[in-house]
């Protein structure tokens, strides 16, 4: 019975944190786009426009729910769950601070790595079921691009893990107590956030979502709430993907003076505006210059990063 209320305890917050985070999420790309083309974002509706997103959401709560005609309604309506779902359940293994983690797995970077890749085929599954061209060619996208990029981002760790020796995402930041692993490994680094960007639909590598070609891509025949956790989807898509990158290169929860959260929030904040400031400042990729960015850029880089690191290692030795 305790863990039963654990369990349902734990649900409860991460619910509550990834709704409030992704309202704060998209309020802050406004503003961040809007400081770089020179204009100031929302404004009128609470402090700053904060509220703006929540007038949003009420928004969305009250649109209509409608199913397309020809689509497979069971698929349509499993794939927003499926996008979103697994990464709730990321949030196990992440370790906020000292001790502050949920279940602190043996293998729970794989854990992670495996939940977050569980997304592309609800997306897949949107598009198809949907029955519209578009929707399914947004779709097809997202899986070429997603297993694509993949190889990189796997890559990108594996010098991580060697160095660390072991795949327990506390031990990951316990070998870091010294250095941080973005100093020894920075080719890595900036892989892994190319590579993490293309997982979660970011541009410059939004290609399933191009509204230039596919309309609005794999969610084109969504509305309301169920349109809406796709993009919830997204934006806690790329907070797990910074939270990883702050464990994996950046210390974790590890830093002077403040406490280990508030370290691993700040570090976790600081990557998504990085993400946010790619997002504005580089176009969108035609999908040729997609894939050969992956297979012929950062899949060689990867390869070459992960032998030179094995090598040093055996010489350390």
């Amino acid at each position: 019975m305790t863990e039963l209320v654990k369990i349902i305890l734990f649900g409860t917050l991460v619910a509550l944190f990834v709704s409030v985070n992704a309202l704060f999420l998209v309020w802050m790309e406004r503003k961040v786009s809007a400081r770089i083309q020179l204009r100031r974002g929302p404004l009128h509706v609470g402090w700053e426009g904060l509220l703006q997103t929540v007038a949003d959401a009420v928004k969305l709560v009250s649109k209509e729910l409608t199913l397309p005609k020809e689509g497979d309604k069971f698929l349509y309506l499993l794939a927003p769950a499926l996008v979103f779902a697994p990464l709730l359940a990321a949030f196990l293994v992440l370790p906020l601070g000292p001790g502050l983690v949920i279940r602190d797995l043996n293998v729970g970077f794989l854990f992670v790595t495996s939940l977050t890749n569980i997304t592309f085929i609800g997306i897949f599954i949107a598009g198809w079921s949907s029955n519209n061209k578009y929707a399914l060619l947004g779709s097809m996208r997202a899986v070429a691009q997603n297993i694509s990029y993949e190889i990189p981002l796997l890559l990108s760790t594996m010098g991580v893990v060697l160095i660390a020796g072991t795949l327990k995402m506390s031990g990951l930041v316990a070998a870091q107590e010294k250095l941080w692993f973005a100093a020894l490994q920075p080719a890595a680094f900036l892989i892994f956030l190319c590579a993490s960007l293309a997982e979660a639909n970011r541009a410059p590598f939004d290609i399933p979502e191009a509204e230039s070609e596919l309309v609005a891509g794999f969610h084109t025949e969504y509305s309301g709430m169920r349109f809406a956790l796709f993009f919830l989807g997204e934006y806690t898509a790329v907070f797990i993907s910074s939270a990883i990158a702050t464990t994996l290169f950046l210390g974790g929860w590890r830093g002077p003076l403040l406490p280990g959260p508030v370290w691993f929030l700040l570090k976790t904040y600081a990557v998504v505006f990085v993400v946010m400031w790619i997002r504005w400042t580089f176009p969108r990729l035609r999908s040729d210059q997609l894939m050969n960015f992956a297979w012929k850029v950062l899949i060689p880089l990867g390869i070459a990063n992960v032998f030179l690191t094995a090598v040093v290692l055996v010489f350390l030795k």
